[in-house]
């Protein structure tokens, strides 16, 4: 039993809630945690994460001087292109630094705001009960989570402006811990594009825990774009779940650097038929940072696509561990799935652990995966230095082409340029 931060961070549960069914969720999640504790080596999904370290600390819940620390405004950014803005500050929603124009079809509000005027609205998102020791953190955050966002796209309606989340880490008088949720549904036939971006105001060891639930409607489109760059020292464990109906497309760019423990569990169900996944990630380590990425597709109806490529570049005594797991369900016919992990090590004590698995119940699908874990190529290290490229240059080139590749795809011009810059920034300093 992890008691110190279980214990710590369930001592003092969030006020109780005139909805029944809220009080029994954040019960029935606290009575599970406490039973089963954190995941350890025994627990397959969490084989190659220790949480040993992370489970013993006693971290506080929340920061009280959220609502009011100050914050570099530079650290935003500008939007590109401008639109819809939400910042939170260890976790906690910040009205003064967000930006929230009225937009026909789009609802857009933080989770306490929701909760008191329409908690049934949000019955289905955290009422739900995870039943596997290995959502532990899950658990964690239906049992304390009272900070978030709703966000609602109307049926039909296509939001030009891009919807951006920032979730910042800021320094405090303590070593704490935030848990966030985030519940974001898609109307039949809307279409939006959404920007996550984690965010460092200074160096600090907190512990992020965030959910996030993703509903798509019949034909509906997201276009999510999530850019993790929490603060060196912290932990960021975060869920992402999806679920489409028919005909709806869910496109992920992911950038997975920063913080010195990230965990990332993708679990997307493609419930309707021609419902379609196109995922593309990137996760880059230096130093001791550790980096644990789950992919989780399942086909459930038929004619359903996924379309999966992940890099990963790791360096120094870094170490990364990708899972990609795709289940075609029975009944799940005409499937087509594909997934490519490509993996780089540009050091001798980095290491990479990467798990492609498929399963397949079903008749006439197409599937295939595949995965590698190798150093630069030395021809194209040699050709280049041969054209006068300095040894250091030939490889930062060759590491930004290796994972470059993954984001060409984004959409938006000017957003395709901000990944890019960071993940320049994000890539060990010789390669960058």
């Amino acid at each position: 039993m992890d008691a110190p931060l279980i214990d710590g961070l369930t001592a003092d549960p969030p006020p109780a809630s005139a909805a029944a069914w809220l009080g029994e969720a954040r019960e029935a999640a606290l009575a599970a945690l406490r039973r089963d504790g954190l995941p350890d080596a025994r627990e397959e999904a969490w084989k190659y994460t220790n949480l040993r370290a992370l489970g013993q600390r006693r971290l506080l819940r929340g920061d009280a001087g959220a609502a009011t620390r100050p914050i570099d405004p530079h650290l935003l950014g500008d939007a590109v292109p401008a639109g819809p803005r939400m910042v939170f500050v260890n976790g906690r929603f910040r009205s003064e630094l967000s930006h929230l124009p009225d937009i026909d079809g789009l609802h857009l509000v933080p989770l306490d705001a929701a909760l008191a005027d329409a908690a049934e609205m949000v019955r289905a998102g955290l009422g739900r009960h995870y039943e596997a020791r290995a959502e532990a953190f899950a658990r964690l955050n239906t049992a304390t989570a009272g900070d978030g966002v709703v966000l609602r796209v109307a049926d039909g309606a296509r939001i030009a402006a891009p919807v951006e989340l920032v979730w910042i880490g800021a320094p405090a008088e303590a070593d704490l811990a935030w848990n966030a949720r985030m519940l974001v549904e898609l109307g039949a036939g809307s279409a939006l594009t959404l920007i996550e971006r984690q965010a460092a105001a200074a160096p600090h060891a907190h512990l992020g825990n965030l959910v996030g639930q993703f509903t798509l409607g019949a034909g509906a489109r997201l276009d999510l774009l999530q850019l993790q760059d929490a603060a060196a020292g912290s932990s960021l464990i975060r869920r992402s779940e999806a679920r489409l109906a028919a005909d709806a497309v869910l496109t992920l760019h992911t950038l997975e650097a920063g913080a010195q423990l990230l965990r990332h569990d993708l679990v997307v169900e493609l419930a309707g038929d021609r419902s379609r996944l196109v995922s593309r990630g990137v996760f880059a380590l230096r130093g001791r940072q550790h980096a644990d990425t789950h992919l989780d597709v399942r086909h459930v109806a038929r004619d359903t696509a996924c379309d999966l490529v992940w890099r990963g570049v790791a360096d120094a005594r870094a170490r990364g561990v990708f899972h990609g797991a795709i289940t075609i369900a029975p009944g799940a016919d005409g499937s087509d799935a594909m997934l490519s992990n490509k993996n780089l090590l540009l050091s001798a004590q980095a290491e990479i652990d990467t798990q492609p698995v498929l399963e397949i119940h079903a008749d006439e699908v197409k599937a295939a995966h595949g995965a590698t874990v190798g150093q630069l190529d030395e021809q194209a290290l040699f050709y280049l230095r041969s054209r006068g490229l300095p040894a250091e240059a030939a490889r930062s080139l060759l590491t930004q082409a290796f994972c470059a590749a993954v984001f060409a795809d984004v959409g938006s011009a000017p957003l395709r340029e901000q990944v890019m810059a960071r993940l320049a920034a994000a890539l060990p300093a010789e390669a960058a």
